[in-house]
């Protein structure tokens, strides 16, 4: 492009269809009560758009680098605005689950492509800056998502954090004419491998998830996580004998790739403590107001927001690898005090702690996604970036589940304040810890953090 800026903002608009989603959490309870559900019910919200995203990233990302990134994106924004359309407009909770999948479908689409466009736009130099810009358009839009939804929901209701979007994603959708569009690539699709891995992808997430529910039986959730397993070796077997797989098991078979992989996905794991926990312990605990909370927890997306310039600069310093290695250890570090606050801790404490493992994700995010993006081909950028998201998708659900399990083994025979606080210590503790332990032993991997990597 004459004007690559112009493009950039172009695809972090269509990027930022994902974080804006955060508003939806604020509308929750409207929305329980609109179709007059059980609390555990309404979980289903998440969980079919979760499943549906992740399960098709990395099959998104491939038909990216076949069909062209471009077309790929616009088709995911025109099925977004058609799936927001049809969340605000469901007349009923079946309806909507169903709309709410079709949003997935868009979401998988359109994001799986756009560290792809974004690198595209500039030349191979400038890569980690076209990153890092991205990066800093999510966070922008995952700091408005809360403040966003609270407005829309009281003027309007629940159906507008859905209707909001439809004119985001067509003005994308008309803007994204001005990106590039390379020719299609001849090489084959694998359409067999794309259901083996979308099912691997489906299972592995609805296991992790429902085993945060403590109704759901053991037995079936344990039997989803060995078929997840079952798919993927049946996958990398196929992905040894065709020419063109959806994404090569080789890749990760090399420590120096997979290290950084399994600790974005611990980090991404131990972060989602803030929006799991935090919530509570700054309602509940410090007594802060609705409004006050949320103002709190955005703080952490600024701190990503901040972040993405900063690992940008520390890459063209010291390499992506060591930059990649201090995010993780910014992360694991700003959230180890957070174990250790009560009632009498200060606000202000807490916003910078929240701060600080907020700019340990910006930092973190743009040199792994860089690793990623580097470690592939050009002609695999789709599959590149889609893995790179992928990865915070897992750690996310895995997080949760993890996270719940430990809340509750810390809290055990407590009650009250105490139990959470209790469990909210014993949870922080151990994700804070368990990634900088992680972190340490990886050092042991060689070439594993290195500069040249």
């Amino acid at each position: 492009m004459k004007h690559p800026t112009l493009g950039l903002a172009i695809v972090g608009l269509g990027a930022s269809m994902a974080p804006l989603d955060i508003a939806v959490n604020v509308a929750l309870p409207a929305i329980t009560g609109h179709f007059r559900l059980a609390l555990g019910d309404v979980q289903w919200l998440v969980i079919c758009y979760v499943l549906v995203y992740g399960s098709l990233m990395l099959v998104c990302g491939k038909l990216g680098d076949l069909l062209g990134h471009r077309l790929i994106f616009r088709t995911g924004m025109l099925i977004s605005a058609v799936g927001c359309a049809a969340c605000a407009a469901a007349p009923d909770w079946p309806l909507f689950l169903w709309a709410r999948a079709g949003q997935g479908i868009g979401t998988a689409l359109a994001i799986s492509c756009t560290p792809a466009l974004a690198t595209s736009l500039f030349p191979e130099s400038a890569r980690t800056r076209a990153l890092a810009g991205l990066g800093m358009a999510m966070s922008l839009a995952s700091v408005i998502g809360p403040f966003l939804g609270g407005i829309l929901v009281e003027l309007w209701g629940w159906p507008a954090v859905y209707w909001v979007r439809v004119p985001i994603a067509l003005l994308t959708l008309a803007l994204s004419g001005l990106l590039p569009s390379p020719k299609p690539d001849p090489r084959p699709f694998d359409a067999v491998g794309a259901v083996l891995l979308a099912v691997c992808m489906s299972a592995l997430l609805l296991s992790l998830v429902l085993s945060q529910r403590s109704e759901a039986p053991a037995l079936p959730v344990l039997a989803l996580f060995i078929t997840s397993l079952a798919v993927l070796f049946a996958y990398i077997q196929r992905a040894r004998r065709v020419p063109e797989p959806i994404i090569r098991p080789a890749l990760f078979a090399d420590p120096a790739f997979a290290v950084p992989n399994v600790m974005a996905v611990l980090a991404s794991g131990a972060g989602f403590s803030i929006l799991l926990l935090t919530p509570y312990y700054l309602v509940n605990v410090l007594k802060l107001s609705a409004v006050l909370s949320g103002a709190v927890l955005a703080l952490s997306f600024v701190g990503s927001l901040a972040g993405a310039p900063l690992s940008a600069w520390l890459v063209a310093r010291i390499g992506q690898r060591p930059t990649a290695f201090a995010g993780i250890a910014v992360i694991g570090l700003g959230l180890l005090p957070l174990a250790f606050t009560g009632a009498d801790t200060p606000v202000l404490l807490v916003a910078l702690l929240l701060i600080a493992q907020g700019v340990g994700h910006g930092v973190l995010n743009v040199a792994y996604t860089d690793i990623v993006t580097s470690t592939l081909s050009i002609r695999d950028r789709g599959v590149a970036g889609s893995l790179s998201l992928l990865t915070r998708t897992v750690g996310t659900v895995s997080g949760a589940s993890v996270l719940t399990a430990l809340h509750a083994a810390g809290a055990a025979g407590l009650s009250g304040i105490d139990g959470f606080l209790a469990g909210y210590r014993y949870a922080f503790l151990a994700a804070s810890g368990g990634v900088l332990v992680a972190l340490v032993l990886s050092l042991a991997v060689p070439r594993a953090w290195s500069r040249r990597g």
